[in-house]
């Protein structure tokens, strides 16, 4: 396994969880890196949304090429958020994980979840995970099931399922956002055998509680793109309003710095 594959698992089996902060753009990536973090995730909303594009469309595969190639000097492990991998062919789908390795990605994000509110069967979910490994074994597949989010009745159990037919297929971790409560998240850790990611969830368990609960990595998801928009709205009205800006933004001098965080 290629050194910075290997540094990516790694994070997972720290006894504690690795907080991925999820970026859109050049300079969110940079600041988090900037910031200490080691590894960064994508946000198919924010990318999408950037773009002008709907989210869970298929249609970000160029932007997720495009965004990696634009980290890829970053000093920071890099996993991209391909939402169902662009594609139903699993052989496609193996080919952009492909494609975004062969730029330095050390993991993906897949999901089951689909635009129109169904999840994909999990035979096929499957097929494109182990088309994925076949590729490229050493990139950490993140395999996402939609279970809670899409609603499924009684989602434990098919979450379960689901992840155990994942697993089997090669998926490195698998993700649950929205699972609702400690319980239940204890219960996924239990009965899933390979790291569990979920999603931030404000007012939700803590890191320490979620550390506590076996837990090995929170994602931020689209939260802190959303809250970037909400924070440039905020200061709109405040000039409209001729009220001080709280809190005061990264200077400009900051930010241009940015854009020299890369690595030779």
């Amino acid at each position: 396994m290629n050194e910075r594959c290997a540094a990516f698992h790694a994070l997972h089996h720290t006894g504690r969880p690795l907080l991925l902060p999820n970026a859109w753009d050049h300079a969110s990536a940079a600041a988090y890196a900037a910031r200490g973090y080691r590894a960064v995730g994508t946000t198919s909303l924010g990318v999408a949304a950037a773009a002008g594009l709907p989210d869970a469309a298929a249609a970000t595969r160029a932007e997720n090429v495009r965004l990696a190639r634009a980290l890829r000097g970053l000093p920071v492990l890099l996993t991209v958020d391909v939402e169902a991998g662009c594609a139903d062919d699993p052989a496609a789908v193996a080919d952009l994980a492909a494609e975004l390795a062969a730029l330095g990605v050390v993991g993906i994000n897949i999901e089951d979840g689909r635009g129109d509110g169904a999840l994909d069967p999990p035979e096929l979910a499957a097929a494109k995970v182990a088309a994925v490994k076949a590729a490229v074994p050493d990139l950490f597949v993140n395999a996402r099931t939609d279970t809670w989010w899409l609603g499924v009745p009684d989602p434990l159990p098919e979450t379960l399922r689901r992840a155990r037919q994942y697993r089997n297929a090669g998926a490195d971790g698998i993700f649950v956002p929205q699972a609702p409560d400690a319980g239940t998240i204890a219960a996924l850790v239990a009965g899933i055998d390979a790291p569990l990611n979920v999603l931030h969830q404000p007012g939700g368990p803590t890191l320490d509680e979620l550390r506590a609960l076996g837990v090995a990595r929170v994602s931020t998801g689209s939260l802190l793109f959303r809250v970037a928009l909400g924070a440039a709205l905020d200061a709109l009205d405040a000039v409209r309003s001729g009220a001080a800006l709280h809190p005061e933004p990264p200077s400009y001098a900051g930010v241009q710095r940015l854009s020299g965080e890369s690595r030779p």
